[in-house]
């Protein structure tokens, strides 16, 4: 007699799994192609990703906070093309050829990750957001049906509910998009759908003339969001602002007026925190009032300064930010997500953004599906596949907490002090303002330049100095640190300090380098 094991009932799945399992047939001949299972190699494929990773840890993860490596390996464009052997052949190379341009690419690329990369509004290296990119590349998802992709989509809600709580709202809408420059037009448009929803379906022909108002100061998308959605750049109306850079509230009111007056038909504000030059940050509430007064849509573009918000001795740069109906924030900036991790949040929570973008893909967003369909959140956005950005931002909060973005924030702020402190010590360096964000803009006054009275010809001679720094640098590899002219002013350096690997002796190196690079001059 048989025991009742000799009959137990097989693991769950177990059955499943091997029913699963094709079985071995003979091969078919199909328009001219064998076809007998797969022809891709996976052993030399895994092979071959694991000698890569092993690569990139050695030569970017693991030197990426070592001072003694270079920024950059500088080659001109047409020395580059040789040196990459970037002709793509009929026949394909071997993995070890493979493995040697992937070191080629490495070497030849800037290290953004580097400690004394200060070229842009993004640095550093954030260990738990690279493993989140790591993760997704390997899934491959496209994030716009739960059916697909589950867990992405319920952590990019997870993350804009709590960006949002950051911003002062009670509720709201928000999707993640490529690059703050299409949240800027995502908001635009949103704003226009909501003066005019017959746009949609009905086109400009019988719309009014639509004006919109920035600061002078504001990042050039909003002109390219005009031109691209037909709403034209002479429409863009650009608000004078004060020796900080901070919009004029009573030249915007002015405007408003004046734009009425000449029959046009104003529908969007759009206030900057954090401008891209001098960091700048515009008066929330003075512009909200303003905005209450004629029925404006207030956009504020924080793509920059938004990460100021996870710091309670900071926030106060965006006071009254609630009061926005969008948002544009960028967490792969200050917060380190990587690029690119950029949140467009909406106030309204009546299906809006849905409303204004949706397009009812029957393929994709079926209504009589077997789950929730409102976590079918693709149709708010202008894409279809879209790739999971929030999760990189969720790992490294995850990780770091809301404490740790904070103190990621308050060290970045303080060690910018610190840069502004020593500058105004050292002979030949002078600041263009003083600055409330990480942004330090400076020039460099070379020793020949030092006595010379500060008239046409000083302001000539001054404004060829850090183009010719910089080359010095990039040349040399030591540091890589931006310039540029702006608004009358000759070329200033603008230095930015975001990573969490720079240090106090690296805010001096800077200061040290340009030094030695430039006294000759």
């Amino acid at each position: 007699m048989s025991s009742d094991s000799d009959h137990q009932c097989p693991v769950d799945g177990a059955t499943d799994h091997q029913e699963m399992i094709p079985n071995k047939k003979n091969a078919v001949l199909v328009d001219g192609v064998v076809l007998n299972g797969p022809t891709t190699d996976g052993k030399a494929g895994e092979k071959f990703v694991e000698e890569a990773c092993r690569l990139i840890m050695e030569e970017v993860v693991l030197k990426a906070t070592d001072v003694n490596e270079k920024v950059c390996e500088w080659r001109p464009p047409e020395q580059l093309k040789q040196l990459l052997d970037l002709e793509m052949r009929d026949s394909g190379e071997p993995p070890h050829r493979l493995l040697e341009l992937c070191r080629d690419v490495i070497r030849y690329s800037v290290k953004t990750n580097h400690p004394r990369f200060f070229n842009q509004l993004y640095a550093g290296l954030d260990y738990y957001s690279l493993v989140a990119r790591f993760m997704t590349e390997a899934l491959n998802p496209s994030v716009y049906t739960y059916e697909v992709s589950p867990v992405f989509l319920l952590v990019e809600e997870a993350v804009l509910k709590k960006m949002i709580e950051f911003i002062g709202w009670k509720e709201g809408d928000g999707i993640f998009n490529p690059g703050g420059s299409v949240s800027n037009m995502y908001a635009m448009n949103l704003a226009r759908y909501k003066y005019c929803p017959d746009i949609k379906e009905k086109g400009l022909s019988g719309s009014p003339r639509l004006i919109l108002f920035t600061s002078a100061e504001c990042h050039y998308s909003m002109k390219k969001a005009a031109s691209f959605l037909g709403i034209g750049t002479e429409n863009v109306c650009f608000v004078e602002t004060d020796g900080r850079g901070k919009m004029i509230p009573e030249e915007l009111e002015k405007q408003v007026w004046q734009a009425r007056k000449e029959g046009a038909a104003p529908f969007l504000v759009c206030a900057t925190s954090g401008t891209t030059v001098l960091g700048a940050f515009d008066p929330l509430d003075e512009i909200a009032d303003i905005c209450e007064r004629h029925g404006l849509w207030l956009h504020v573009d924080a793509s920059w300064g938004g990460s100021a918000l996870m710091s309670r001795k900071h926030r106060k740069l965006l006071h009254g930010i609630h009061r926005a109906d969008s948002v544009a924030w960028n967490p792969h900036k200050m917060l380190m997500a990587g690029i690119q991790c950029c949140a467009l949040l909406v106030k309204d929570k009546s299906d809006l953004l849905k409303k204004c973008y949706c397009a009812k893909a029957s393929y994709l967003f079926q209504q009589d599906k077997f789950y929730d369909v409102s976590y079918d959140t693709g149709d708010k956005s202008i894409q279809c596949s879209r790739r999971p950005d929030a999760f990189k931002f969720w790992m490294t909060w995850k990780a770091l907490g809301t404490s740790g973005l904070e103190e990621r924030v308050n060290r970045a702020l303080a060690l910018s002090r610190y840069l502004v402190d020593e500058i105004k010590k050292r002979e030949g360096f002078k600041l263009l303002l003083e600055p409330e964000y990480a942004n330090i803009c400076f020039w460099y006054i070379p020793p020949s330049l030092r006595e010379m009275e500060e008239g046409p010809e000083f302001w000539a001679k001054l404004n060829l100095v850090a183009p010719a720094i910089k080359e010095r640098m990039m040349k040399k590899g030591s540091l890589m640190l931006g310039y540029q002219p702006h608004r009358g002013k000759v070329n200033f350096f603008r230095q930015v300090v975001i990573s969490p690997q720079v240090s106090r002796e690296d805010m001096d190196f800077l200061l040290d380098e340009i030094d030695l690079l430039g006294k000759d001059m």
